[in-house]
């Protein structure tokens, strides 16, 4: 089974998108043929600095890695090193109806904002579609308010097939375990949107200073404390052992504790689990020829596979074929 995933680099991943999902995208690489890629092409609709776009993809491939992509196993490798993937996605617009784009959420969140919505974002399912079809995948890890954009995807490629025959795998939405929760330092879900995040590798100075400016109610120190409306227990819980888990919670109610100390356990908890990441990730810092040499060597095998899946629907479309590259 080959499992598709894009992430995009629009800025230093957080524990949101650790445990919403590169956590289950490396538990995946462990028995399926993984592909994934860092998204430059579809940031664009967001970030119009190149230096900051290059900074943010090295990076995105530097800490993918740090914290246990392995590219003995999995390919990873940037979106635009395959540029198959927009010639494929304008063959899939001819045959898209506008109405289609027109309801998908990205598209119409930012109209019901009255932001500028420009034709990248209008037309970024197109393109999302055809980095999933174009290497044949099966399976695609999505949150559950993201499962829209599988089902697009095999709806143009089932409208693709109505016109010109079988081309594309038919894919499935893997929908990610997005039962634990991550709150930002605001109490609200963490996002970089809404500027509370709190990054992987933060440097530890910085990393106590968010965590300690963590947002908790004015219940007094000698008070009992619910745990299961604390942002700050919900983050402890990612780090902790279901043992710590219960006997910080039996802290909360029997009062006496005060957050400024829960926080310090959830730092000294978060500081542990990435402490192994952290280290391979200072490695690979010294190491830019070898990350650079991961996104090739990836970009080769993904290109191969799309250049072949590309050749099925030119043949199919009645374009004329190209000669391998």
């Amino acid at each position: 089974m080959r499992v598709l995933s894009g992430i995009q680099p629009t800025g230093r991943f957080h524990w949101g998108n650790y445990f919403g999902a590169i956590r289950q995208y490396i538990a995946l690489q462990d028995n399926e043929q993984a592909f994934y890629f860092i998204a430059d092409f579809h940031a664009l609709t967001t970030i119009r600095d190149a230096a900051r776009l290059r900074e943010y993809t090295y990076e995105a491939a530097v800490d993918l890695l740090a914290l246990g992509l392995d590219p003995a196993k999995a390919t990873l490798f940037r979106q635009s090193d395959v540029p198959e993937v927009t010639e494929l996605a304008w063959l899939l617009m001819t045959v898209t109806p506008m109405s289609w784009l027109e309801k998908c959420h990205a598209y119409k969140d930012k109209l019901a904002k009255g932001l500028p919505a420009d034709v990248g974002l209008f037309a970024y399912p197109a393109l999302m579609a055809a980095d999933i079809l174009i290497y044949d995948s099966q399976i695609v890890p999505v949150g559950s308010d993201q499962k829209q954009h599988v089902e697009i995807t095999r709806d143009m490629a089932q409208r693709f097939h109505s016109y010109y025959g079988e081309v594309f795998t038919l894919p499935e939405a893997y929908i990610l375990d997005e039962s634990a929760k991550v709150p930002g330092i605001d109490g609200e879900k963490m996002s970089k949107s809404y500027n509370n995040t709190i990054e992987i590798f933060e440097p530890p100075k910085k990393l106590r200073k968010k965590v300690m400016s963590i947002k908790t109610d004015s219940t007094p120190l000698e008070a009992p404390k619910n745990p299961d409306t604390c942002a700050v227990f919900a983050l402890y819980r990612l780090f902790a052992t279901p043992e710590q888990q219960a006997e910080l919670a039996e802290r909360y109610r029997a009062g006496g504790m005060g957050y400024g100390e829960a926080k310090k356990l959830l730092y000294e908890a978060a500081m542990e689990y990435f402490a192994e990441a952290r280290e391979r990730r200072a490695q690979l810092e010294q190491q830019p020829d070898f990350v650079e040499d991961v996104l090739r060597t990836g970009a080769r095998k993904a290109r191969s596979k799309a250049q072949e899946v590309l050749a099925r629907a030119r043949e199919a479309c009645g374009l004329k074929p190209r000669p391998v590259a």
